[in-house]
């Protein structure tokens, strides 16, 4: 058991490491020796985890897209939350910032592939679902509207990053959902909605309490 929390534990410093220096350096530029420097581990460690710079770039896509949301009455507002929380974690952890730097990489993603088509699939049937549930309008064709998002949150980000480092990214995406809602929810869902800046930071709080929760339940019982 002790073993398994130490691989977990060094996978984890390894994951964290390369996605800082793919952030910052990108794909072609970052190396291995770079990442080995942040991670503080031995080269034996991190090959043990990823046989090469290609897995370490997939292992940071696949992170990217496993994050799972609180369940909402309103399915539309789930898929809301999927951009919103992206929003708030993307100046903050550097496994999504990266995951967003190497999925835009027109060469690297060759390689390793990339987070879209998983986020897209992902928002596509939970729109889905909320067609199927009466939320939005007649007229809308889930997977073309999961793809409009997906261009316009890359777009927004993309602006928010060269105007303000992307310090006001969780407010330009909240204005996007602003004007993007109104053409897809019924008036009557629309209101319901919460479409607020600090969505995502709420979400993030919500999970980090749910995760220590969990935790504590599964920790054995002190013997008296």
């Amino acid at each position: 058991m002790v073993q398994q929390e130490r691989a977990v534990r060094t996978r984890r410093a390894v994951v964290e490491a390369a996605a800082m220096v793919f952030a910052e350096y990108g794909y072609a530029a970052a190396t291995v020796s770079d990442i080995l420097k942040v991670a503080g581990v031995t080269k034996g460690a991190l090959y043990f985890h990823f046989d090469s710079k290609e897995a370490l770039a997939r292992g940071i896509i696949e992170a990217q897209t496993q994050q799972a949301l609180p369940a909402q009455e309103l399915k539309v507002q789930e898929w809301v939350d999927q951009g919103m929380l992206i929003a708030y974690r993307l100046p903050r952890d550097p496994v999504v910032r990266a995951g967003a730097v190497l999925s835009s990489d027109p060469l690297g993603r060759e390689h390793y592939g990339s987070a879209w088509p998983a986020l897209i699939d992902r928002s596509a049937q939970t729109l889905a679902e909320a067609k199927e549930q009466g939320e939005i309008l007649g007229h809308v064709v889930p997977q073309q509207t999961a793809e409009l998002l997906a261009a316009a949150f890359h777009g927004v980000q993309l602006f928010s990053q060269l105007e303000t480092g992307m310090e006001d990214i969780e407010r330009r995406i909240s204005v996007l959902y602003e004007h993007l809602m109104p053409t897809i929810a019924l008036p009557a869902v629309l209101a319901h909605l919460d479409l607020s800046p600090d969505r995502g930071a709420r979400l993030y709080a919500q999970m980090e309490a749910m995760q220590v929760e969990s935790m504590e339940a599964k920790e054995p019982a002190a013997v008296s």
